[in-house]
């Protein structure tokens, strides 16, 4: 927290307002399955219409036996006028909302060079990454503020680019670098308001993710599409990468997205502010990037080792 603030109250989560964005699959999925153990109400947003209704079905027991609801709403975070929508429709169905997840995130596609990434990998990476998490805060934080309710916002980053870019991934890393920036200012900015809202920057973190993350390019828009040939390098699945990175020698360590999920609503209610695991390889670079950057020089990045 902002070192001159105060302490913020706990959040119940038993009876809270979540919505939560890219919630179909992946990360998302393990968030609200954590939110509806505890009783909340959870509006799933997601842009795949057959994955968002796979998952409000695979919910709606959990829910039940929980004492929670749960919902969909089928949103392109990259579109303002459909975040609104998505306001406007959980505004009106409860007259609130506690909990914000901009959590949908997209990669530019493979990855490569940075001089060979098109400007429609940038268009889709950021308007997915970075302004579907703008658009998130401009549709919901002004009503979250006039409830009078206290409530998180919270921003998914990741390691590549919130701590330190992997070269490889360098549009992506620009887009969670971002987020991490845009949290932190909007985090004190909530608090200079008096606001009852603060924000949390989420860093997935615990393992390899098992998501669709690594295989985005199934939503990318036509009107997006890569018109110079690319990088050479295409998009994979989880498998994929998971094959990948045993044949380079590396022991894979596969994150539980259930558990992930119960420790992100965990750090919420408790209002923490950086939401992460794992920390202490992290840590000892971002010394190092420190130490780098007093000296003028190149920081050091991470190296996924492929």
């Amino acid at each position: 927290m902002t070192a001159d603030a105060p302490e913020p109250e706990p959040l119940e989560i038993t009876g809270s307002v979540a919505v939560v964005t890219g919630g179909a699959g992946g990360i998302g999925r393990g968030i609200v399955r954590a939110l509806l153990e505890r009783g909340a109400r959870v509006v799933i947003a997601d842009v795949e219409r057959g994955a968002l209704d796979e998952a409000v079905a695979a919910a709606e027991s959990l829910a039940a036996d929980h004492g929670g609801e749960v919902m969909g709403i089928v949103t392109d975070v990259s579109d303002f006028e459909s975040v609104e929508h998505l306001a406007d429709r959980v505004f009106a169905h409860y007259g609130t909302c506690n909990l914000l997840f901009n959590n949908a995130g997209v990669t530019s596609g493979g990855g490569g060079k940075p001089w060979e990434q098109e400007p429609n990998d940038w268009k889709w990476c950021f308007g997915v990454n970075v302004f579907g998490v703008a658009h998130g805060v401009t549709a919901f934080v002004p009503r979250m503020i006039a409830s009078g309710e206290p409530g998180q916002i919270v921003n998914t980053s990741s390691g590549d680019g919130g701590f330190a870019p992997v070269p490889t991934a360098s549009v992506y890393a620009a887009s969670k670098a971002a987020v991490s920036c845009f949290t932190e200012a909007l985090h004190h900015q909530l608090v200079r308001e008096g606001t009852r809202l603060r924000a949390s920057v989420f860093y997935p973190s615990g393992g390899l993710l098992p998501t669709g993350l690594f295989a985005a390019q199934r939503n990318r828009p036509p009107e997006l599409a890569r018109q110079r040939g690319g990088t050479g390098r295409s998009s994979m699945t989880f498998e994929e990468l998971k094959a990948r990175l045993e044949a380079a020698g590396r022991d894979v360590k596969v994150a539980d997205l259930d558990e992930l999920g119960r420790f992100v609503v965990d750090a919420v209610a408790e209002r923490r502010y950086i939401i992460a695991r794992d920390l202490d390889d992290t840590v000892d670079l971002l010394h190092r990037r420190a130490d780098a950057i007093g000296r003028f020089e190149v920081p050091p990045c991470h190296e996924i080792g492929l």
